[in-house]
């Protein structure tokens, strides 16, 4: 992956490898709690981190593991099983499809929309926005401009404060009509009153189903990575209230926070999709473990 050919988000965590294995030669208990220490200051879960210790544990004692270089050959593994979830990582590539788009405002919701937009209008595919934020001033304009810097023909919307699940059935109508092959919607962003969000949400799915019920299904949540933990407690949040499919990490290129991508993977089984390595339209990437562990390791 691009982010890591320049600076690795888990740098401190592997400089502190060496310094643990340094200190404590014998790789006994003082070694593991230094490197647990170490993944909780790197935002990995305490519970996933106590996971990772126990599981390297193993491995140290059963392999009679004594190097560096083995160390963080056998955290390699473990962090790869950990965030590797086979084919729920991939989208589904099954048309038509709709994503619906979920999280809180400020997260990077409506760039990654552009951004998903662009990679599928590269792909060939036709693709629709629909504006169902419509709690947000000026959410829907903020939506047409960025479709039509990447090429949408279509941006359904309707006026501030409309009924989203009506701006939803509007553009399916219009999807189906036209056979569109991406439908991507944009949805309101406040946790404030989760009740409210949730009945959106559930009112939103069933139209959907009703309406275009051979269409393939993401929702995918979009948290910004540099809030840290308190992505981890959005992920927690949006996760009681809809049935996410897949995690867009946003701003992993401004952030030393790595951990939380081991930590929502883990605690709620949520794979991730992709990640957002800047501001150009190309800058979100598909998340592949394999790639992600490969390049915190590459020194």
């Amino acid at each position: 992956m691009a982010l890591f050919e320049k600076k690795s988000v888990f740098r401190k965590f592997i400089d502190s490898i060496t310094m643990a294995v340094y200190d404590n030669p014998e790789l006994g208990p003082e070694f593991l709690d230094q490197l647990e220490e170490s993944l909780v200051m790197a935002d990995v879960g305490i519970d996933t981190s106590a996971k990772i210790i126990e599981e390297l544990n193993k491995a140290i004692n059963y392999k009679y593991i004594t190097r560096e270089r083995e160390i963080k050959k056998e955290l390699s593994r473990i962090l790869e099983e950990l965030m590797d979830k086979g084919e729920r990582n991939l989208m589904k590539n099954e048309f038509p499809l709709v994503i619906l788009m979920i999280g809180i405002n400020g997260g990077g919701k409506t760039t990654t929309i552009a951004k998903l937009a662009n990679m599928y209008i590269q792909q060939g595919k036709t693709v629709m926005l629909a504006a169902a934020d419509t709690f947000r001033a000026a959410a829907a304009e903020q939506l047409e401009l960025w479709g039509q810097r990447v090429g949408v023909e279509k941006v359904i919307r309707r006026e501030e404060g409309a009924d989203p699940t009506a701006v939803i059935y509007d553009a399916i109508q219009s999807a189906k009509a036209n056979n569109v092959d991406v439908l991507i919607c944009d949805t309101a962003g406040r946790l404030q009153n989760k009740t409210n969000l949730m009945k959106e949400l559930e009112k939103m799915s069933r139209v959907i189903t009703r309406e275009w019920p051979e269409a393939t299904r993401e929702n995918l949540l979009v948290v910004d990575a540099t809030s840290g933990k308190n992505a981890v407690n959005q992920a927690e949040e949006f996760n009681n209230i809809a049935d996410i499919t897949g995690i867009v990490l946003t701003k992993m290129d401004g952030t030393a926070r790595g951990g939380i991508t081991v930590t929502i993977t883990d605690e709620f089984d949520m794979p991730i999709k992709f990640i957002g390595v800047g501001e150009k339209m190309s800058d979100l990437e598909p998340f592949n473990a394999h790639d992600f562990v490969e390049g915190i390791f590459d020194e």
